[in-house]
């Protein structure tokens, strides 16, 4: 562990930020060492976001102080952050894919020889950069829409580091890769504090903690609980620490009742992304459709919603075969959808709660079908905002001023207007910490306990082992082994990885 009479590189003391009415940091306190990895967490709404966006210069701390290896520091504006040597890479690529990786990495700030831009200065700037994160020269005239998600973030990375980062903060950035490609991640992040660099990590997968972190530091309502060296923790003891409360490691027992499936399918097929995919789902049963990345789930879930369409097999709704040829098709039948990327196919961002609940039921909630039942629409919002202990000062609170785990239950909400036959979730928690994932598995078991046939496809094996009363192994683009609640995560995963034989 780092020596703690060492000058930090960066420390806030005592900030807090309101917006209007919400104060979303009353005290926090957060100090990050040069060559160490210091980890952030809490739940959703717990403050860490826009701790980083005061470190990151996004926002400006009303109260308290922060010091730049030693001294004292204002950060107004994200150009002072990066003076300073603060950079963050998004969880999603900020990336132009047309452009190459040296094109994207010098992008508004292009190296000049003669009124014109240097592309041999550039490049070489380039592959030394690629060196540092273990890429090879020739990457650095790829195009970066070539390039896989993996490679992309390591060029989002390369593209900090070209400012001479001394701070980098890395935001959910294992989310949207597959196991190898964390590791991957995790020896870049090696490099880098071998080097020197302060590496701030924000995820929701606490087990990944204990792999890279140094230190951990817990947030809560508002609030700085502590910071600790990751070996003095578990991550039951991290959960523990955001949430205030200890969680439940019971499955609840669930008695599925018995009759014939819901939703059926046999032998599906979508040339190029799936096949024979066979499956059933009861009335108040919940099924996990569990597989790796790149597995072959998320287009199952895109087809059986009718946003794709089969080439090949069957899918019967209640015993009769159907085409679905469009989502309006799906849910005229009686199919919801909850997409796993709720940002991009989930919501209006800048609408209200309300306005997203009822998109898509606007016959259901209209005058005449022509006029928006504003009133029918607030009762309906408000009815399912209490249900679903949605945290609002209002139904009229845009859902992008929302945490992640309230904004995927707006986006739940909106299929519950109208009680599905059958629910599909794909990646129900993605993104969402601890305790909102808690609540939204409860609400899963809620819905299945009232009938819904649900399908959850998922790439979180904890999950599908907590909720599910079946899992089907999705490994190559097809269905293979089924497990019941009381399988073993070592072997489901071997399932999934194609080591179980």
């Amino acid at each position: 562990m780092a020596d703690k009479n060492e000058t930090p590189r960066l420390r806030l003391t005592a900030v807090s930020k309101r917006f209007g009415a919400v104060r979303a940091i009353q005290h926090g306190d957060f100090t990050v060492r040069a060559g160490k990895v210091h980890a952030l967490v809490g739940e959703n709404g717990a403050g860490k976001s826009t701790m980083i966006k005061i470190i990151s210069g996004a926002e400006q701390a009303d109260t308290g102080d922060v010091e730049w290896d030693g001294a004292p520091v204002r950060i107004s504006s994200t150009t002072d952050a990066i003076a300073l040597g603060i950079a963050t890479v998004y969880q999603e690529p900020q990336l132009f894919a047309e452009l190459t990786v040296a094109e994207n990495i010098f992008l508004g700030k292009e190296l000049k020889k003669g009124g014109r831009v240097d592309w041999n200065a550039q490049n070489e700037r380039v592959v030394e950069l690629l060196e540092v994160l273990g890429l090879p020269a020739k990457y650095a005239t790829a195009t970066v829409g070539d390039l896989s998600i993996a490679e992309q973030q390591q060029v989002s990375i390369a593209k900090a580091l070209s400012g001479d980062a001394k701070v980098l903060i890395l935001d959910e950035p294992s989310a949207i890769l597959t196991d190898a490609e964390i590791e991957v991640l995790f020896d870049v992040v090696r490099r880098l504090t071998a080097s020197g660099v302060a590496v701030i990590y924000i995820s929701h997968r606490l087990d990944e903690l204990f792999r890279i972190a140094d230190e951990v530091t817990v947030m809560r309502d508002g609030r700085t609980i502590g910071t600790y060296p990751i070996g003095d923790l578990s991550v039951r003891q991290i959960a523990h620490l955001m949430v205030g409360e200890e969680l439940s490691d019971t499955r609840p027992h669930r008695e599925v009742p018995e009759g014939p499936a819901v939703l059926e399918l046999r032998g599906l097929t979508r040339a190029g992304k799936f096949r024979d995919v066979d499956v059933s789902v009861k009335k108040g049963e919940i099924v996990a459709l569990y597989g790796l990345v790149g597995s072959g789930v998320s287009e199952i879930a895109a087809c059986v919603y009718g946003i794709d369409r089969a080439t090949g097999g069957e899918l019967k709704l209640n015993g009769a075969t159907e085409t679905l040829k469009s989502p309006q098709d799906a849910q005229k039948k009686g199919v919801a959808l909850l997409p796993a990327n709720r940002k991009v196919e989930g919501m209006f961002g800048f609408q209200s709660i309300a306005f997203n609940i009822s998109a898509g039921h606007l016959k259901l909630l209209s005058r005449f079908g022509m006029f928006v039942d504003r009133a029918r629409e607030t009762k309906v919002a408000t009815s399912l905002i209490k249900r679903l202990a949605v945290k609002t000062p209002s139904e009229r609170q845009p859902v992008n001023a929302m945490s992640g785990g309230n904004a995927q239950k707006v986006v739940l909400a909106r299929q519950l207007v109208e009680r599905p036959k059958v629910l599909i979730l794909a990646e129900p928690t993605q993104g969402v910490d601890v305790g909102a994932k808690e609540e939204i598995h409860r609400l899963i078991t809620e819905l299945a306990e009232e009938g819904t046939a649900v399908l959850v496809v998922t790439s979180d094996l904890p999950e599908a082992l907590r909720i599910a009363d079946r899992i089907q192994v999705v490994r190559g683009g097809t269905t293979t082994e089924e497990f019941g609640p009381d399988a073993k995560q070592v072997d489901l995963l071997a399932a999934a990885a194609g080591g179980s034989e």
